[in-house]
């Protein structure tokens, strides 16, 4: 699909029925996808469907896809999600914990499935992680204790930092947590954790023009579906600033980043296929147990180092997973 298709896509594509799951009323399986409107979520869509396909569902041969698109406006998220309830697929597949919050409050009973649950069980998304108990499940990838290992790489690439950014994302749930532990850690450290405030990525240049006039020394960017979205203009802004920054994902280490130490994004999105495939089968997500990634990758970006002037310690490079010269 061209990317111009997938963006203006609002419906679903006529396909061949699978006797075996016929679950929908038109004797087809249908999921109902909740996504942004972004290149990155193609290749996240795409990651799904490849991990579909190796358990032998073709999208266009034997499932529907019924997809509906947000665009970080005030409200639209819950709006898509409404829709794609209205349509009653089979099974809501999401990505984070956003499209997991719209998509519950819209129902409680269709399966949801989501790539990168984050503090699930505080926010009434499931009883547990061993047993959900409701109708959403899937990868947690936002683990305890990750935050203050991006910490202390930030420490690590400036040795005796004190002044310590953090770009915050104050409307994604699954970063207030992440803030949290980064602002506990920086008072047991005796660290000036600084915060600035991000609502959208038009906040990203101004954030990072404080982080400056703060004399901040290094920056840890939260995994936030906004922020990753940015990607490209922190790295740019990072660059301007000259403050070497740390990330969770990868993604921003590809678009000019300098490091990141965390989950692989790609493997969660994939992973879905996994559950739908249960649920599709006469699983239950009230069943189905939350997973959590069995490792982290660290990426390093030495063209990002050498424009900031800052050389990476033999030491941390060959604990890479990756290096991009």
């Amino acid at each position: 699909m061209k990317r111009r298709d997938f963006v203006l896509l609002f419906g679903s594509a006529a396909i061949t029925p699978r006797a075996a799951l016929a679950q929908a009323t038109n004797g087809r399986p249908r999921l109902g996808y909740l996504t942004y409107a972004t290149p990155l979520a193609e290749r996240y869509r795409d990651q799904f469907l490849s991990g579909m396909r190796d358990l032998g569902y073709i999208e266009g041969q034997n499932f529907e896809m019924l997809y509906r698109f947000d665009d970080f406006q005030p409200g639209r998220m819950q709006q898509v999600a409404k829709e794609l309830v209205e349509l009653k697929p089979d099974v809501l597949v999401g990505g984070a914990t956003r499209s997991a919050v719209a998509l519950k409050k819209a129902t409680d009973t269709i399966p949801i499935v989501i790539a990168a649950l984050a503090e699930p069980v505080e926010l009434g998304l499931i009883k547990s992680y061993a047993r959900p108990g409701g109708n959403v499940t899937g990868i947690m990838p936002y683990v305890a204790g990750l935050p203050t290992k991006q910490l202390d790489l930030a420490r690590e690439l400036v040795k005796g930092a004190t002044r310590i950014g953090l770009l915050d994302d104050v409307i994604d749930p699954k970063a207030r947590p992440q803030a949290e532990e980064i602002m506990a850690a920086g008072g047991k450290l005796n660290i000036m954790i600084m915060p600035a405030a991000v609502r959208s990525p038009d906040d990203v240049v101004q954030a990072y023009e404080l982080f400056s006039k703060q004399s901040a020394e290094v920056v840890v960017v939260e995994q936030s579906d906004i922020l990753l979205t940015a990607r490209q203009k922190i790295a740019e802004a990072a660059t301007a600033m000259k403050l070497p920054t740390v990330y969770g994902y990868h993604e921003h280490v590809e678009a000019g980043g300098l490091i990141s130490y965390g989950v692989n994004l790609d493997w969660c999105f994939r992973r879905r296929a996994y559950y739908v495939d249960k649920i599709l089968k006469g699983g239950k997500p009230a069943e189905l147990p939350v997973e959590f990634p069995t490792s982290l990758e660290m990426w390093v970006n030495l063209k990002a180092a050498k424009t900031l002037g800052l050389k990476i310690s033999p030491a941390l490079l060959v604990q890479a997973d990756k290096i991009i010269e």
